[in-house]
């Protein structure tokens, strides 16, 4: 009893040794700079920055790897913060972006091939022939981009298409990366003019999909003064594309559109959200919208 008491009190003190030393041996180091940056980012873990949540983007600037602008959640108050942890530069502010969506196409404008009765989440719907609308270009409207918003920012309105609020969107692009139809794009906030139309089809076509889709008839291409829009082509077919770094925001194209599939907005306030702290919305418990299994 006693060699066996004495056996085992050896064995223990043995693998404590090995643990030690391997402990000291194998411990990576971790820069404490990169938790002081954990701890001031949004914690939104949107994926806006391009890197595996708060935790990656804050090793890659510590690494050096990443720019200090790269969080939009955060805006300029996280940018200057991270700078005087990492003893550097701020460097120039980006021009904040914000969501717009490129679909006009709402439940009283394009028709139902079908009447959808299933799971409320447009990657199903959009496996169904891309979705209920005659229009295989729109937004299918079952609200996956509301619930990947890590901030709230946006809810369906009454016509079946997200509304987004530009009071507390941040840019961070989740609803962008979610959407199966590819119908929201990250714009800057001083852009004004956009073609609120993602359907390629001929014009004709397009019509009957919907009733203020882009019909190609090329208007605004020959009207604007500044060459920022023009009728592209590619495989899928054609639409309307607007030159951001080339339109002035005057509006010609969108008053010369006979579908009005052009819009021209009011100017988007951003310095509202760009003092908040937003507040972070998580996902329930279980499956968060996340679009991934497809």
């Amino acid at each position: 009893m006693i060699y066996a008491i004495l056996s085992l009190a050896v064995l223990g003190a043995v693998f404590g040794i090995v643990l030690g030393v391997a402990e000291k041996k194998f411990t990576v180091e971790v820069d404490p700079r990169v938790e002081e940056i954990t701890k001031i980012l949004p914690g939104a873990n949107c994926g806006g920055c391009g890197f595996p949540g708060c935790g990656g983007y804050a090793e890659a600037v510590v690494a050096g790897t990443a720019p200090l602008n790269a969080c939009t959640a955060g805006k300029d108050e996280v940018r200057q913060k991270m700078a005087q942890i990492m003893g550097i530069a701020a460097g120039a502010a980006q021009e904040p972006k914000v969501a717009q969506l490129m679909c006009k196409g709402g439940k009283d404008k394009a028709p139902l091939l079908y009447e959808y009765e299933g799971v409320e989440d447009c990657h199903v719907a959009a496996t169904m022939f891309k979705g209920p609308k005659a229009c295989s270009y729109g937004c299918i409207g079952l609200g996956s981009c509301v619930q990947v918003c890590p901030f709230g920012g946006i809810k369906m309105g009454s016509n079946q298409l997200p509304e987004i609020d530009y009071n507390i969107c941040s840019g961070c692009g989740a609803c962008v990366n979610n959407c199966p139809q590819h119908v929201l794009k990250l714009v800057e906030a001083s852009k004004l003019v956009h073609v609120r139309c993602s359907n390629k089809e001929k014009g004709k076509q397009a019509k009957e999909a919907c009733q203020v889709a882009c019909i190609k008839c090329k208007l605004c291409e020959k009207n604007c003064p500044e060459g920022a829009i023009s009728v592209v082509a590619d495989a899928e077919g054609s639409i309307a594309v607007i030159d951001y770094a080339k339109c002035t925001g005057c509006g010609i194209c969108v008053t010369k559109c006979p579908t009005n599939a052009l819009e021209i907005m009011l100017p988007i306030n951003v310095s509202n959200n760009e003092e908040q702290n937003l507040t972070v919305k998580h996902p329930p418990a279980g499956c968060n919208h996340c679009g991934l299994c497809q």
